[in-house]
């Protein structure tokens, strides 16, 4: 008789024939069922195969690439293992590129601890850190070599670190490489290594960029999909506070305050933007920090350290520093200014919902972040809940002239309007009249102190046909917008100009 093959809800790592000691890690991780990515990834990097894999962040595609290498380097011959010790200086036979400081540590970290019970030595290299340490580290025996590209060549250039012992190369979040403009390092970083070895290669997103570096760097390669490029976990629980960019930090100080979070990571766009929210809400009596690209190494550790033990509430981060942020149980992340592009949204608010932990993300937008809005609900094919916030007072020193209100808010039909209708009704029916004056009043109160329009309490006097056609028209204009944005973000300059035709057939092996 047959034996059912089981499907990927159905395995556990002891379905991934890997070794008992790789085993004995998991367990101590407290993990005994795969992420979809790791139960189809797995069995493709043993299998020696290059590998395409579409992962998101907080989908364990960290483990998907570290499990298997770990035990095919300790399968290794003992005699072979042997030799290098012999060897006058070390040859790393795993090199994995990352685009940032925070995921190189987040991915060394990973291989220290899935691999604590194998003889298998790992190190880090970045930037914004001396290289005398790491130059120290890269002489002794090293098997498994996490890097930033420009490091990296640094490295190479000071012939400190010889990559001709490579038998696998790992590019993680290449996307976010490519948008980094790392597509030249690493194609100097691939001509240094050796032409035979296995690839492997994952991504958020697939661009035609990235198709066009997956067929110069992989042979034949298996693609496996976790969850869909445009999808958030159903975990986390989404919703937009609509709000005038100048009460967005006052806003923020609220809920923090009002909901007593402890533990909140919020994005901003700028550097320049996170120091001073940063600031804003030290000043408010909330222990807070930033984290971003203008940070030394040492800075950065330190604050993402104090955030995970809890000594620091909030974590202000910028996109390109948050990249390597893996904190487990993570119960809230707040989008303090909207991204360019969809996609990184479903970045920003996948640090938090994983491990089967649900989580909040709150999104605090302004008038001028419409068009932004409407393209991530497009790109996730949902429509964020709109949630009214009754309970805050904004500073009596902040005017909101009528002519900042944003129009553009009204006609949602997933506002939260059981406070407000409590409070409009509260004490019986009376008269039409002293209802309308009620009505009337509340909504020029929400207008002052919250710049937010009348009409976005009022939507229910207009007509659908008239909510339909304005909102057909903001999405029409939206979709311009974010296609230039797009444009922009992979657009034709020279610097990442990487067709297929602009790589070297002979760099390809």
């Amino acid at each position: 008789m047959l034996k059912k093959l089981k499907t990927i809800e159905e395995m556990s790592f002891k379905d991934l024939n890997l070794s008992e000691n790789l085993m004995k890690a998991i367990a101590d991780a407290g993990y005994e069922n795969p992420t979809a990515v790791q139960a189809k990834a797995i069995p493709i990097v043993l299998s020696g195969k290059d590998l395409l894999a579409g992962a998101q962040t907080g989908t364990g595609k960290t483990a998907a690439f570290t499990l298997p290498i770990l035990h095919m380097l300790s399968e290794k011959d003992s005699a072979d293992r042997a030799d290098r010790k012999a060897a006058p200086k070390s040859k790393p036979r795993c090199l994995v590129l990352v685009p940032t400081r925070e995921l190189a540590v987040q991915v060394e970290e990973s291989v220290k601890t899935y691999g604590k019970y194998l003889p298998i030595k790992s190190t880090s290299v970045f930037g914004g850190m001396s290289i005398v340490p790491q130059i120290k580290a890269l002489r002794r025996n090293v098997d498994i070599l996490v890097a930033t590209p420009g490091r990296l060549l640094d490295h190479a250039g000071q012939r400190t670190a010889d990559l001709s012992g490579i038998e696998i190369l790992v590019l993680d979040e290449a996307d976010r490489m490519l948008d980094m403009g790392f597509i030249v390092d690493i194609k100097k970083i691939i001509a240094l290594l050796p032409k035979q070895r296995q690839n492997l290669l994952f991504s958020a997103t697939f661009s035609e960029k990235i198709k066009s570096l997956s067929e110069f760097v992989l042979r034949n390669p298996a693609f496996v999909q976790g969850e869909k490029q445009n999808s958030a976990s159903e975990l986390v629980d989404q919703s937009v506070h609509m709000v005038s960019q100048k009460l967005k930090s006052h806003l923020l100080s609220h809920l923090i305050k009002h909901h007593k979070w402890e533990q909140v990571l919020i994005f901003t766009r700028t550097k320049n933007g996170a120091n001073r929210l940063a600031d804003k809400l030290a000043a408010d009596g909330i222990s807070a920090t930033a984290i971003h690209g203008n940070k030394s190494q040492p800075a950065r550790i330190k604050a993402l350290n104090q955030f995970k033990e809890g000594s620091v509430t909030a974590l202000v981060a910028t996109d390109v520093a948050s990249r390597g942020i893996d904190i487990d149980r993570l119960p809230y992340v707040v989008n303090f200014e909207l991204p360019n592009a969809a996609e990184d949204y479903v970045h920003r608010i996948g640090r938090t919902g994983r491990a089967g932990v649900s989580g909040k993300a709150v999104s605090l937008v302004d008038r001028e972040e419409m068009r932004f809005l409407k393209e991530i609900e497009r790109f996730i094919k949902r429509e964020i809940p709109r949630v009214l916030f009754d309970s805050f007072v904004p500073p009596a020193n902040i005017n909101l002239p009528v002519k900042d209100a944003p129009r553009e808010f009204s006609g949602f039909s997933n506002f939260n309007h059981n406070n407000t209708s409590e409070r409009q009704f509260k004490g019986g029916t009376g008269s039409r009249t002293a209802q309308t004056h009620r009505k009337s009043s509340d909504r020029q109160d929400r207008q002052n102190r919250f710049g937010v329009s009348a009409a976005a309490e009022g939507f229910k006097d207009k007509s659908k046909d008239n909510f339909k056609d304005k909102d057909s028209r903001n999405f029409s204009g939206s979709k311009k917008s974010f296609s230039s944005s797009n444009s922009s973000r992979f657009g034709n300059s020279k610097r990442q100009n990487f067709s297929k035709n602009s790589f070297s057939k002979q760099a390809k092996g």
